[in-house]
Formats: structure tokens, C-alpha cells, sequence
């Protein structure tokens, strides 16, 4: 069984692959997603994350329905208390920005979804400067008082917002945000390593990115002219040249050296950054790809750095 790992400056342990849920309810459907998450848990995993709107962009959809999809599951199985959860607000239409009163109201439909009296790691999914940080962080701190919610975390914020959210938090004694889930993996790196990981550092708050798997690209179903079909495939072109080419040639030849699959070793390699990634799977064979944690030489490492620079 794979060890569990404690997220710095929190009480969370979790398995170090967290299983992304923005497919349940967009390109798998509740029977779909139940084989995948029964086959995470088999394999020791404990850590799902998901947002209140996921996936209201699938035509017929309220948003929810991924939250919803997660609760049933728990329900099904009764393992909520072996369970993280992790969930989001801000970005639903029917519950957006990060107000007080709209943080109120979403954590309660998010737990009525989820079938949960609390949600282990609840996000900001994004920044919201039209609302001041200390009605956020204030809003976060009554919901805590609460029970409903144990820890926060902040996705796609920028390190000056993390800092000015932190130096709130200690000034006022209010809740501090513990995790940051921005867009990080082996073809988008610049943005993240050069801000905000510096501060994430600085600060001691734990990376979770997402896209681990530059939008499925790294799983090496992409390869030169050859057609996928798949949902997420129209946000692979930018990564459809000699760069992304490069990368995936160095992958084959690590995940051949190491005999696993290119999914495990990009995630290793996010890993081997201090991350811990985020990653979803639409079946129970994507799943097979995803779960495998590899632990990658200082010369895999380097090499994946030099090839993806």
C-alpha cells in the first residue's frame, strides 16, 4: 500500500495522487464514475477534489453535478469518514464570487451535494478583488466555527494576493489559506514556478496543481498525426509542437526505463517539485495510468527539466 503524506502546516493526510472530479458528471456518468473512484480507493486513495461548478458546462447541466456524483458514491460505500474532501466556490453562476453571504450559501448546497456535515479543504477557486480579503477570510472563519468546513485553500491566486491574504489572516487571527491549486506540470511552468511557488515556499503552503497532465497531452495519446477523440482534445494544440514532441520522447524514454506509464512519470516528476498533483480519469484504465507513484532519479529529474525548459 503506498504511504500517506501529511500536507505541510495541516493535520491532512492523504495519498499523494489527488483524484480530480471534474469529469463525474461531464464525460463520465455516475456508473462510469463510480468504477473510478471504487478503483482510487481500492488502491489506497483517499483524496477527491472537486468544485460546486463542476460541470455546469456540459449542455443540460446546473453545475453540481460532480459534487452530487462524489456524495452518492460515499453514501453507497459508507467511507466518508475514511474520505478528504476537497471542494471549491466562486466560480458557479448560481453562487459566484467569494461575498460573505455567497460563501454562506454555497458551502451548504456543496454539503448537501456531498451528503457531509464538512468539507476537509475548502477552496477560493478563484480571486475575487471586488470583495475585500477580510470579508473572505472572516466569511471562512465563521464557516470553520461551524464545523462545516476544517481548512482553506486558494486556486489561481497570485503570490502579492497570497501575501496580502496571509498577512491578513496573522494580523487579524483569522483562517490562512493552507493549499494553492493553480495550473502547473512539465509543459506550463513559468508562470507557476516564477509566481506564485516562490511564496507558496516562503509561506509554507502546499502546491496541489492541476492540469498535472497538460489536459491529458502527457499521457502520450496525443502523437504526431494522429486524431483523438475526446472532449478535452481541442485544448491540447498548444502543446502539439517540437517542444511538447520533445518532452513526450523523453517520457516514453523514462517511463520505458522505469517500466511505467508516461501519466506516472510526469506526475512524478511534479512530485519531485514538491507538489502533489491533481489528475482525473474518465474509466478505470485511465485510472490504471494515473495511479502508479513512481519516485524519479535526480538524472530522470534533470532531464525532464532540461527537455521542458
Amino acid at each position: 500500500m503506498t504511504s500517506r503524506q501529511t500536507l505541510i502546516n495541516t493535520n491532512l493526510s492523504v495519498f499523494p495522487l489527488c483524484l480530480g472530479g471534474n469529469v463525474f458528471g461531464w464525460s463520465a456518468n455516475q456508473e462510469e464514475s463510480f468504477a473510478v473512484l471504487d478503483a482510487y480507493f481500492e488502491a489506497g486513495g483517499n483524496f477527491i477534489d472537486t468544485a460546486d461548478v463542476y460541470s455546469e458546462w456540459k449542455p443540460g447541466n446546473q453545475g453540481g453535478e460532480s459534487e452530487t456524483i462524489i456524495g452518492n458514491w460515499m453514501k453507497a460505500r459508507g467511507n466518508r469518514h475514511e474520505m478528504v474532501i476537497a471542494t471549491k466556490v466562486a466560480k458557479s453562476s448560481k453562487r459566484p464570487g467569494l461575498s460573505s453571504n455567497n460563501i454562506k450559501a454555497a458551502i451548504d448546497d456543496s454539503l448537501r451535494r456531498l451528503q457531509s456535515d464538512h468539507i476537509d479543504l475548502y477552496y477560493s477557486h478563484e480571486d475575487d478583488v471586488t470583495i475585500p480579503l477580510e470579508e473572505t477570510l472572516g466569511a471562512y472563519g465563521e464557516i470553520i466555527a461551524a464545523g462545516k468546513v476544517h481548512l482553506i485553500g486558494a486556486s489561481n491566486y497570485s503570490g502579492d494576493r497570497l501575501k496580502e491574504a496571509a498577512a491578513i489572516s496573522k494580523a487579524q487571527n483569522l483562517p490562512r489559506y493552507v493549499a494553492v491549486q493553480n495550473q502547473y506540470n512539465l509543459l506550463d511552468r513559468q508562470t507557476f514556478e516564477k509566481d506564485p511557488a516562490p511564496v507558496l515556499k516562503e509561506l509554507g503552503i502546499a502546491s496541489l496543481p492541476y492540469y498535472g497532465l497538460a489536459r491529458g497531452f502527457l499521457t502520450g495519446k496525443y502523437r504526431r498525426g494522429v486524431t483523438v477523440e475526446s472532449a478535452r482534445a481541442g485544448g491540447v494544440v498548444d502543446y502539439q509542437n517540437e517542444r511538447g514532441w520533445a518532452v513526450l520522447a523523453q517520457l516514453d524514454k523514462v517511463a520505458s526505463e522505469l517500466n511505467t506509464t508516461l501519466s506516472a512519470v510526469a506526475l512524478g516528476w511534479l512530485r519531485a517539485h514538491g507538489s502533489l498533483p491533481i489528475a482525473s480519469a474518465r474509466t478505470v484504465e485511465q485510472m490504471k495510468e494515473i495511479l502508479p507513484i513512481v519516485e524519479l532519479s535526480p538524472a530522470h529529474v534533470a532531464k525532464l527539466d532540461e527537455v521542458s525548459a
